[in-house]
């Protein structure tokens, strides 16, 4: 049996389903038709956010519901240049994000900045000069 190697859906847990979704609208992101009260599905390109209450999250999986703080994950918004991570930065402040890093020049040679969501979630922002883009946005990594 062969086993595909993919993301299909990353789920958010989220304090308020409704605030949440208003956000991500805000940034121009659309809601699915697939969503209802308790979750919104918001379907990109080869991936599905979902926004889930995060009290339910937890005891879907089984685990406790322990404070917001830094989970060790980012989720990231690549762009081709240092003036789109500017670009994309102000606009995610302008539709609610709270600033957590200002973008500037990186130790590993790119430039970034990180903002958070309504519920903490960071959003890295960043153009990387060593990696190449296709003309959809997406990474391409072996070329």
């Amino acid at each position: 049996m062969s086993l595909d190697r993919r993301i299909s859906l990353i789920t958010l847990g989220v304090e308020d389903v409704a605030r949440s979704t208003a956000f991500y609208e805000r940034l121009g992101w659309t809601k699915s038709e697939a969503s209802q009260d308790a979750i919104t599905f918001i379907q990109l390109k080869g991936v599905t956010l979902a926004l889930f209450a995060r009290q339910s999250l937890a005891e879907d999986a089984h685990v406790e519901n322990t404070a917001p703080g830094f989970s060790g994950v980012t989720l990231a918004h690549n762009v081709t240049s240092e003036r789109g991570v500017d670009a994309v930065y102000k606009f995610a402040l302008s539709c609610g994000a709270t600033p957590v890093k200002d973008p500037e020049k990186v130790f590993w040679g790119g430039y970034s900045g990180y903002f958070a969501d309504p519920d903490g979630h960071l959003w890295e922002v960043a153009y990387n000069p060593f990696v190449k883009m296709d003309a959809e946005g997406h990474l391409i990594l072996d070329a």
